[in-house]
């Protein structure tokens, strides 16, 4: 078990997209250390059951109805927020996905393929959008609405979720892709922006970890990988997936200034020699 930060107790952190795998495990680390959560998700209810975890553990934790790609949500939760635990010192832009319809079926174009097949070239724009909506402004927006009230706060944190397809775009997503490529640019983007604010701004990139949303891609109904998969192990050189445990450690010194106060503007691979590997 990871010692606890003591830095961290009595601060208040916003987890956007707070009941999902990663997230949630986010959630109830910072919980143990004393941090108060407010776990924002477009339905409440998935995350009272994360915020009703941490506070049956001892810990304390509220669900917020908040959709990171409208700013009038935003703010709302934000006030929300401000008048239950008072401003927070942290950040977490966890919210994102993908949607099928951004989604190729096949890895490289295929000419004359099955008409029922979705190519590049029958990705609608609007699917591009909400994929960017989802991921890129969502974050920006709420960095945007929750940031202004950080200036000068002591430990003011903001972390981003990046991904590896933020690095070399993975095939099949192109706007998922695109989405998350944005945030790592605008995470260093902002940190130069605020870093005489008191403010830093870093990203944590995961690698393959299993989740709801990515579950039916990477296996199959019986729990076998599928060929995606597969794929995936075979150019991890730890040869497995990612446990959401194993994201906390670095999220932890992240958050700590003193142990990463001259950090800002970096995202952060936790990916099990992902990146490292040219599979070669």
């Amino acid at each position: 078990m990871i010692p606890i930060y003591e830095n961290l107790r009595g601060r208040t952190a916003a987890i956007t997209g707070g009941s999902g795998v990663l997230s949630s495990a986010m959630a109830r680390e910072l919980a143990r250390h004393g941090v108060s959560v407010a776990i924002l998700n477009r339905s409440t209810e998935s995350g009272a059951k994360v915020a009703q975890e941490i506070v049956d553990s001892g810990g304390i934790a509220k669900a917020f109805t908040c959709d990171v790609t409208k700013a009038e949500s935003i703010c709302a939760a934000k006030k929300e927020i401000d008048e239950e635990f008072g401003r927070c010192e942290i950040l977490i832009n966890g919210a994102g996905g993908n949607v099928a319809e951004a989604i190729t079926t096949d890895e490289t174009f295929k000419d004359g393929a099955n008409s029922n097949d979705r190519s590049f070239f029958d990705l609608e724009i609007a699917a591009f959008s909400k994929v960017f909506d989802l991921n890129l402004t969502g974050t920006i927006a709420t960095s945007q609405i929750f940031a202004k009230d950080m200036i000068g706060l002591p430990g003011a944190t903001i972390v981003n979720i990046s991904s590896m397809s933020a690095f070399s775009p993975l095939t099949k997503v192109p706007a998922y892709s695109a989405s998350k490529a944005g945030i790592n640019n605008f995470t260093s983007w902002l940190a130069v922006y605020l870093a005489k604010s008191q403010v830093r701004v870093n990203a944590i990139a995961p690698g393959f970890f299993l989740t709801t949303q990515n579950r039916h891609l990477l296996t199959n109904q019986d729990g076998s990988l599928t060929p995606r998969s597969k794929k995936i192990i075979g150019k991890t050189p730890m040869a497995r997936f990612g446990e959401p445990h194993e994201l906390l450690g670095t999220l932890l010194w992240l958050l700590d200034e003193e142990l990463s106060g001259f950090i800002t503007g970096v995202t952060i691979p936790v990916d099990g020699g992902f990146m490292a590997n040219s599979g070669v």
